[in-house]
Formats: C-alpha cells, structure tokens, sequence
C-alpha cells in the first residue's frame, strides 16, 4: 500500500501532511554521531551498506517520518565518473583532478562505485514498512559540475561560471556527461527499491536567467524525460535552490512532477505562482527549527496555510543543522501532523 507522501508526491491533496527533513539522517542525531565515531569517516559510511542503510533508517525509528531519504552523497556521481573523492575535516569535499585544470576526457570512469548504493537502497527498502516512502536522490548537472570544476565547493561558484561564458561547448559536454551518468544512477536507485527521487540543485540561484535555462532547465529536463520513459510512475522532485522568481519556468519545463523550495521562497507567492495543483515542498527556515520556540510552531503554521489548496510535502528550505535539538524536530512534527487545514 503506497505510503502518504508517495500518494501527495502523484498529486494528492491528503491531510495530515507528510513530512520529512532534508540531511534528517545525520550529525543532529546522536545515534548517527555514534555510529560514526565507531565507523570512521564520511566516505567510509557511504559506502559501507549496512552502516548507511542504518543511518538511512534511524530518524524513522526516532521520529516516525513519511519519507527515507537514502544516506549518500551527490558528489558520488563525479567519483563514479574517475575523479577522487575525499571528506577533509573541517575543510569539506575535495575532487581531484579539478576539471579546471584537466579535460574530461582525461577521466576514467568507475561505474562500479555506484554498486554499493544500490545495494543500501535495497537493504532500506527491505527495513521499511510499506507505509513509508524511501527517496533516493542525485545532485543536478549544474551543481555538480561547480564542484567538478573547481574540486571543491565555493561561495558563487565562479570558475564554473566563468568556464561556462568563456568556453559553452566545452562545459556543456561536462554537463551532457553529468547527466548520462545521472540517468543510469537514478535508475539504478529506483530498480533498487527507490519510490521518487530528488534532483538537488544546491547552486541553482548562482546564475543569470539565461545560463539558467541552459545549465539548469535543460539538463533536468532531459534527466526527467529520460527517467519518466523508463519509470513513468516514480515521481520527480526537482529542489532548485535560489532560483527565485524562475522558479515558475522551472516547474513548467523540466517536468518534475513536484517542486522542493528553499526558505526564502514567500509560501503565499509559490503557492500562487507555480502550475495549479502540482505538489510542493518545503519551506521552514532550518535556522528557525533550530531556534524552536513559539515563531516555529507559527511559520510552519503559516505554510501549511498558504499551501492548504494543493498536495504539500512538509519540509526544510534546505538541510537540518547539526546542532539543532531533538526536542525541536519534535515540536514541528507535533505542529504539522495537528494541523488540519
């Protein structure tokens, strides 16, 4: 039996709502803390099976959420594409080699890197009840290509957009491969056991509209095309942070089925700007649940509201921080599973 948030993502307008977190499986929880202190790194986790299906499950047992959000990374597709991968303490993600530096064509691809995702999404969907949907996910094609670019993640994002002016060619076949790659891993994930997936346009607000169109429409929209030929029933979250008034074009012309918004997006405007009756997500400030308090039980009110005439999946306008308290997640999931529009 399809579990609430999958009938809300096809286009039910269900009460109470579904709710998930983005990063809900994570360093907020101190069984993941735990088990990341007895495992070792990042990287590590990922790819160790059991220990990410574990993280993937545990804000399920904890707190009950309508959605798994698959534990992993989106820089897994560069990794599988031949460039290394590495999590720095206090630094971050690091590729190498810089597409800055060197060509594509000098990569070597590892497709067997994608193998052990696969496998975690099959052990999570063998531990979830069937009442509650597993996501899996991929970055899109223009914010992974900043990171491939520049080997690391950046505040504007300028050497791939400064690639991108200077030589469109060049950067449009780093794109092309991004999204080749991209295709086969989603599908993957949902052979595996994925019931929808998100496409996370972490950079998308980073550019004018018309590289918009070219670097982050387009390349969703072929990744959808392709992904609705094979699986035509697995809906399509497309999460294009910052996109900001563009946000409208983006829903109309990737043809996701749903539409992730960050917190800065007014509720009251998406909910009457975006194409009538297509499911929404989001958008409470992560900084806001991490505050607690009388506003956050306000602001998700004011959300529910504003979107109270369309299906609406619960969320963050990004991830959770990693200090928010316990307390305060279940305050919000008190807040929204009360509210009955």
């Amino acid at each position: 039996m399809p579990g609430l948030l999958l009938n809300v993502l096809k286009g039910e307008n269900a009460r109470p709502r579904p709710i998930w977190l983005m990063r809900q499986a994570g360093r907020y929880l101190p069984e993941y803390r735990e088990l990341r202190a007895e495992k070792g790194g990042f990287l590590a986790l990922v790819y160790d099976t059991d220990a990410a299906a574990e993280i993937t499950l545990q804000p399920i047992r904890r707190f009950g959420f309508d959605g798994a959000i698959l534990f992993s990374d989106i820089l897994i597709v560069p990794y599988a594409m031949g460039q290394d991968l590495t999590f720095l303490a206090g630094e971050g993600p690091k590729l190498t080699p810089r597409l800055a530096e060197t060509t594509l064509a000098s990569l070597e691809a590892v497709s067997q890197r994608l193998s052990p995702i696969y496998e975690t999404v099959a052990k999570v969907r063998a531990g979830l009840s069937e009442d509650r949907t597993l996501l899996g996910f991929a970055g899109s094609p223009w914010t992974v290509a900043t990171y491939m670019v520049a080997g690391e993640g950046s505040r504007d994002q300028h050497e791939a957009r400064a690639m991108a002016y200077a030589d469109p060619q060049g950067f449009q076949a780093i794109i092309d491969a991004i999204v080749t790659v991209t295709i086969e891993y989603l599908c993957g994930q949902i052979a595996a056991g994925a019931e929808a997936v998100q496409l996370f346009d972490s950079w998308a607000g980073s550019l004018a509209p018309s590289e918009f169109e070219r670097w982050v429409v387009a390349p969703n929209a072929a990744i959808v095309a392709a992904l609705k030929a094979r699986y035509p029933e697995v809906p399509v979250i497309g999460f294009p942070k910052g996109s900001g008034e563009k946000l409208p074009a983006y829903a109309r012309e990737t043809g996701v089925d749903a539409v992730g918004l960050d917190e800065t997006i007014d509720p009251l405007w998406a909910a009457r700007e975006l194409p009538a009756g297509m499911p929404v997500q989001g958008n409470l400030d992560p900084l806001l649940l991490l505050a607690g308090g009388a506003q956050l039980e306000h602001q998700a009110l004011r959300i529910l509201d504003a979107f109270a005439d369309r299906p609406h999946v619960f969320n963050l306008g990004h991830g959770i921080g990693q200090h928010t308290p316990i307390a305060h997640v279940e305050q919000l999931l008190s807040t929204v599973r009360g509210w009955t529009g």
